[in-house]
C-alpha cells in the first residue's frame, strides 16, 4: 500500500501545481490582430478578453459587416492562442500526458 500512498501524494502535488498554474495563466496574455492590425484583441490565459482596440479608419458606417468580421476573426484567434498557451504550459506540468478534463 506504500505505492498507493505515494501515488496519492503525487496526485495532490500535481493538483496544487495545476491550481497555481491556473492563477498564473490569468495574468499571462496573448495578442492578435485582424485586418492588417486594424483590430487588435488581447486575451488572458483564462480565455477572457482583456481588451479590444479598433482603429478609426476601419469604422465605416456603410460597411459594418466588415468590422464585425474583423472583430470576430481577431477574437476567435485570440481565444485559440490563449487555449494553446494554456495547453502548452499544462503539458509542461503533466510531462506531456494528455489527462482528460484538464483543459
Amino acid at each position: 500500500m506504500k505505492g498507493m500512498g505515494k501515488m496519492m501524494k503525487q496526485a495532490q502535488q500535481l493538483q496544487a501545481k495545476m491550481l497555481k498554474l491556473q492563477e498564473e495563466m490569468a495574468s499571462k496574455t496573448v495578442e492578435t490582430t485582424a485586418g492588417g492590425g486594424m483590430v487588435k484583441v488581447v486575451a488572458n490565459g483564462k480565455q477572457q478578453l482583456v481588451s479590444i482596440q479598433i482603429e478609426k479608419e476601419v469604422v465605416d458606417p456603410d460597411d459594418v459587416e466588415m468590422l464585425q468580421d474583423l472583430v470576430l476573426a481577431a477574437v476567435n484567434d485570440a481565444l485559440i492562442k490563449s487555449h494553446e498557451m494554456v495547453a502548452q504550459e499544462m503539458s509542461k506540468l503533466t510531462g506531456g500526458m494528455n489527462i482528460p478534463g484538464l483543459m
